[in-house]
């Protein structure tokens, strides 16, 4: 009767997973991915309210942000657990390695869907109206990499519709300066995605992954230097029709220095350990560009 003991333990394990399990799922260590969704979001809503905005929209689009980008990976290990299995960073997540069923993973990914519908409750009609197409966006984004050579490209549109919401939060309407956010989003994250799927290229290239680092190979540099350029004309643009003050581009060309030493330092090879790190500079340039914003509006 002993021997039953151990397989009990294992079955119940199974059924109740640890909660660090789930910890791990939504790589609640690890919150770049938020901050890389939630600051154009807080550009779109500094720029359409004129400075600091209401204290509960920016509230409601950082829990926003947590919850929908928690979904977001949830829904990126469901798609790709067989994939992640054969990959070195990816194969000890919980869905690739067994300690959490795809039922489990289902379940908390309900759960986070509910908690931001709710958020939704406390916004406009207009808003609420936008928001089927962020979670459309985010739940077609790991099935680009099966399809698309720049899967990238559908990382920064489902990022960037949180500035569209945002945006109309805040006026109640879309307006182009919303649009050139938008724009400049994406570009950002086909240039710093493109940096952190150098990390795994070549086992996506054994395993017939599609991603930019491939495609764009010893270009890579050039490839990444167009991207971010391009965000910051599209935000030089958001500023200029909004009428922000120096200090805002100020900012732009202390950030375009940077990106110069980035693709200088990727026109040699990198390690995964230091295209980590590049990747993970990008959220305090999200946050410098937000400081400049709000610098030139409220100064």
């Amino acid at each position: 009767m002993h021997g039953t003991w151990p397989a009990q333990s294992a079955s119940n394990a199974r059924i109740v997973p640890p909660l660090a399990a789930f910890g791990r799922l939504i790589r609640l260590k690890s919150q770049t991915g938020t901050f890389l969704l939630l600051l154009p979001t807080l550009w779109a809503l500094v720029l359409a309210s004129r400075g600091l905005p209401p204290w509960r929209l920016m509230i409601i689009f950082l829990i926003g942000s947590f919850l929908m980008r928690s979904a977001g990976v949830v829904l990126n290990d469901l798609a790709d657990r067989s994939l992640d299995r054969h990959v070195t960073r990816t194969q000890s997540r919980p869905l690739a390695s067994g300690e959490l069923t795809p039922g489990h993973a289902i379940a908390i990914l309900i759960v986070l869907v509910a908690l931001a519908a709710m958020l939704l409750l406390l916004l406009d009609p207009m808003t609420i109206m936008l928001s089927p197409m962020a979670l459309l966006l985010a739940a077609l984004y790991p099935f680009a990499k099966r399809v698309i050579h720049i899967p990238q490209a559908m990382l920064g549109l489902a990022f960037g519709w949180g500035t569209i919401m945002a945006w109309s939060a805040a006026q109640g309407t879309v307006t182009a300066p919303a649009w050139c956010i938008y724009a400049a989003t994406l570009c950002w994250a086909i240039g710093y995605d493109t940096i952190y799927a150098l990390q795994d290229q070549d086992d996506d290239r054994r395993i017939g992954i599609k991603s930019s680092a491939i495609l764009f190979g010893s270009r890579t540099w050039l490839a990444v230097g167009v991207a971010l350029g391009g965000m910051l004309l599209f935000l030089s643009i958001a500023g200029w029709l909004t009428q922000v003050g120096w200090f805002f581009y100020l900012v732009l060309i202390a950030v375009g220095f940077f990106f110069a030493w980035q693709i200088r330092r990727l026109r040699r090879n990198v390690s995964a350990s230091t295209a980590l790190s590049m990747f993970q500079q990008h959220a305090w340039i999200g946050t410098a560009i937000l400081g400049g914003l709000l610098g030139s509006l409220l100064l």
